[in-house]
């Protein structure tokens, strides 16, 4: 297939794809599944070998929110069952990390409800990142504590933050239908204060909210523009008592070509497969480890994810290996610019610090909560024959590819949602 050989290319040289071809990856058939799959497969390996980033979830306070985000569980007025708590001690969350980490992860993130924390929650997260790195010194700790303040990303990286975590969700068009009680423009903000303060910048998206081709394109194309080093790919958890409940509209072959497109756009970027792999790919989790290079451990932060040891074991059995806590996750070039600005520099890398269309910021929950300002200036027309092509019958193989999500997309899977009553903030051991 033409596009997917011109898209490698691209990958491969860090170059940006233009917006019909990535629509065109989207808009692929449940044919050629396998195809899309080993091309992507190829810029996943080229930067990131067959190593499989572990990263581990504490919930350091739980519900209690007053955001309105539809898709999230801990949204005001929330019926949903889910554990609510204020604040862990941090020797609570120190033990509740230790957990993950015992189980190979090399990343902690720490969550916290709410529309954004106040000076007083920095000081608490700050303890906490205090009392991890006591016992683990080498962790990195990645903290998703809602919209910033002036200065609190600076006093986070003070404390010992490696990352700030505040996704997009969707696209610009798209979000205030989401959400209501803050603005896209508010999550830019976040993230751009989280790079300027010299933290890893980690934002992502929610694919199955009901969006369109379009809105999952733009919203990747504005992360590409932000340029952050994780891109966690959250797929809806419809849980009972949100909004969103009712939205089944993925199959496992839509989120491969999802994530497949993400690691095109953003071909040196670590990909994270965030909340609801269990829940919508179900047995072809494996085949996503060609396309992302990140996965979450254990549980997410208010539903029950796939046991620690089988995710560990799904690993092993697909041909990857776990990242080292001694081994570098991004490229050399990325991590020796110190990941975002600047780390594309080169001929057709990826563009100018232009505007480059919309752009977006914060996020549900480190990543994984789906339910439950850089360089990167946007490419122009499709300028070679196969993008063309790919082009011109992009429109006819999405409707195509629409029909076969819909027809293959049955009752809600309901069974398949469990609702967390285990972990950090219970006396249960976490799962993992």
């Amino acid at each position: 297939m033409n596009l997917l050989n011109t898209l490698v290319d691209k990958g491969l040289r860090r170059e940006t794809p233009t917006r019909e071809e990535a629509l065109a990856v989207l808009a692929t058939s449940d044919d050629d599944v396998l195809d899309v799959v080993a091309a992507a497969g190829r810029v996943r390996r080229h930067w990131f070998g067959r190593r499989v980033k572990l990263n581990y979830l504490v919930n350091l306070k739980s519900g209690l929110c007053p955001e309105d985000c539809s898709y999230c569980s801990q949204r005001l007025g929330s019926d949903t069952g889910i554990l609510k708590y204020s604040w862990l001690k941090p020797e609570e969350a120190s033990k509740a990390a230790a957990a993950g980490l015992a189980g190979g992860a090399k990343r902690v993130c720490l969550v916290a409800s709410g529309r954004g924390p106040t000076d007083r929650d920095v000081e608490r997260v700050a303890g906490t990142i205090a009392a991890i790195k006591e016992r683990h010194e080498d962790v990195e700790v990645c903290a998703c504590l809602g919209l910033l303040s002036e200065g609190q990303a600076e006093r986070l990286r003070a404390a010992g933050a490696d990352a700030y975590n505040h996704n997009l969700n969707t696209s610009e068009a798209t979000y205030g239908d989401i959400t209501t009680t803050h603005t896209y423009a508010d999550r830019v903000d976040t993230v751009r204060k989280a790079h300027a303060a010299g933290l890893s910048a980690c934002s992502g998206l929610i694919a199955g909210m009901g969006e369109s081709d379009e809105d999952l394109v733009d919203v990747v194309f504005a992360l590409r523009a932000l340029d952050p080093d994780s891109v966690p790919v959250n797929f809806l958890i419809p849980v009972e008592g949100t909004p969103l409940a009712a939205e089944w509209n993925l199959t496992p072959q839509r989120c491969l070509r999802i994530l497949a497109m993400v690691r095109f756009v953003c071909p040196d970027v670590e990909v994270r497969i965030a909340g609801g792999r269990e829940v919508h790919l179900r047995t072809l989790q494996p085949l996503a480890l060609h396309l992302a290079n990140s996965i979450f451990l254990g549980d997410y932060l208010t539903t029950e994810g796939q046991a620690g040891r089988a995710d560990l074991e799904m690993i092993a059995d697909a041909g990857f290996e776990v990242e080292g806590a001694d081994e570098v996750t991004l490229p050399a070039h990325r991590a020796a610019a110190g990941g975002g600005c600047g780390a594309h520099e080169g001929a057709g890398a990826c563009g100018s610090h232009g505007d480059g269309g919309s752009r977006g910021g914060e996020g549900a929950g480190c990543g994984a909560e789906a339910g439950g300002a850089g360089c990167g200036g946007h490419a122009g027309a499709a300028g070679s024959t196969a993008a063309e092509s790919a082009a011109a019958g992009a429109d006819a193989a999405r409707t195509d590819a629409a029909r076969t999500d819909a027809a293959r997309t049955d009752a809600a899977r309901t069974d398949l949602v469990a609702v967390r009553r285990r972990g950090a903030g219970t006396d249960l051991a976490p799962n993992a």
